[in-house]
């Protein structure tokens, strides 16, 4: 398999620091809870097993899916069914195999993905929802870093 299975865990749990260091009062917190009404109280109610569980589920599901943006190998493993012994797999991963496989290309990669996946996706919700350009930026930044930083360790990890 050209993905490390341990790179797409790591990439997971990345969302968490990036969300713990994006959403601390500090930098960006004070500014979100104001932007969506959100309370230190109101936080506290929040069923953090839940919260966190369910965080980890989906911030796995969008790792798991990054080896098909960022690694260009995934596309030829895919052609041939994802049969590592298959002849043309073989040949090509001997020639190619560590072709474009990097940190920085896999970066490169998941900001591409974030801009033009995420963005519109959230920006468009924010559009029906009316919510405010600052909200927009700060909820389409966070996902712009967690996906670069996820581009990059399951590209970059071999």
């Amino acid at each position: 398999m050209p993905f490390n299975f341990y790179a797409v865990l790591v990439a997971a749990f990345s969302s968490f620091i990036v969300g713990f260091i994006w959403y601390n009062p500090k930098v960006f917190g004070t500014i979100w809870m104001n932007e969506t009404g959100m309370t230190e109280e109101k936080a506290q109610k929040g069923n953090m097993a839940k919260i966190f569980g369910l965080t980890f589920v989906f911030s796995f599901m969008l790792a798991f899916m990054m080896p098909v943006l960022v690694i260009h190998q995934m596309g030829v493993f895919g052609l041939v069914g994802g049969n590592e012994t298959d002849p043309l797999f073989v040949s090509i991963m001997e020639t190619h195999g560590d072709t474009f496989r990097s940190f920085k290309h896999g970066a490169f990669h998941g900001l591409l993905t974030s801009l033009f996946i995420a963005l519109p996706v959230i920006a468009t919700n924010c559009l029906f929802e009316q919510k405010t350009f600052k909200y927009a930026a700060i909820t389409a930044g966070y996902w712009m870093v967690v996906m670069t930083i996820m581009g990059a360790i399951i590209c970059g990890w071999k």
